[in-house]
């Protein structure tokens, strides 16, 4: 039986890993979830790292699973507590000495082009997030989802240079979704093996597997370990 750790991406909440508990319960595997504080504007990665740690702390051999916006917090919490590994869903990583804002302007191709000329907040509007986040997902879950997103206003996690000193010495693991329309997935294949050193995964689907295709993302975590 392995341990995961569970943090959502931004905008999101514990919430969003309702569908994937049941598979990875399936499979024999323990999992543990944490709503991180994203309304409060004064928050910063190490902020919601200490939310994490404080989630996980009494779990042994954790392995952090970070989706998205979480990847800039769960090597924050690696370096702070013993754990297995960590794999990364389709998810940024913070540069030592870097901002995320900084990281993007150097790697325009982080996100889809697309995405950033759009004039509402994605968490505002249900056609736009149903373009970007949910598009693979069965139209009840996509409409769902949208009602239970969170405001993604406070911007500090993205513009603060990383707390992050050095990488923790952790193994990693990468899942790439291959039609994500958020991070691009030619992105993500880069990033996990030239940051990393690791050969990702690749799933099929958009930027929230764990809604559009459970099943496939608790293989695909199962082939991590």
């Amino acid at each position: 039986m392995s341990r995961f750790g569970l943090v959502h991406g931004g905008g999101l909440g514990a919430w969003c890993w309702e569908t994937l508990l049941p598979e990875l319960k399936a499979r024999g595997h323990h999992a543990a979830t944490v709503d991180l504080p994203l309304e409060d504007q004064s928050a910063g990665t190490t902020r919601f790292a200490e939310a994490v740690l404080k989630a996980f702390a009494g779990i042994d051999d954790l392995i952090l699973v970070g989706h998205s916006f979480a990847g800039l917090i769960t090597p924050l919490v690696a370096a702070q507590r013993t754990g297995k590994r960590m794999i990364f869903i389709q998810a940024l990583l913070p540069r030592p000495g870097q901002s995320a804002a900084e990281q993007f302007r150097a790697e325009p191709d982080m996100f889809n082009p697309e995405m950033l000329t759009i004039q509402v907040p994605w968490w505002e509007d249900e056609a736009v997030a149903t373009r970007f986040l949910f598009h693979d997902c069965p139209p009840e879950v996509a409409h769902n989802a949208f009602t239970r997103l969170r405001s993604m206003e406070n911007q500090l996690a993205m513009t603060e240079i990383t707390p992050l000193e050095a990488w923790p010495e952790v193994p990693c693991s990468y899942i790439v979704c291959g039609d994500d329309r958020t991070v691009a997935p030619a992105w993500a294949r880069r990033a996990a093996r030239e940051r990393l050193g690791v050969e990702p995964i690749e799933i099929p689907g958009g930027h929230c597997p764990f809604l559009s295709r459970p099943k496939q993302l608790a293989e695909a975590l199962d082939q991590c370990i």
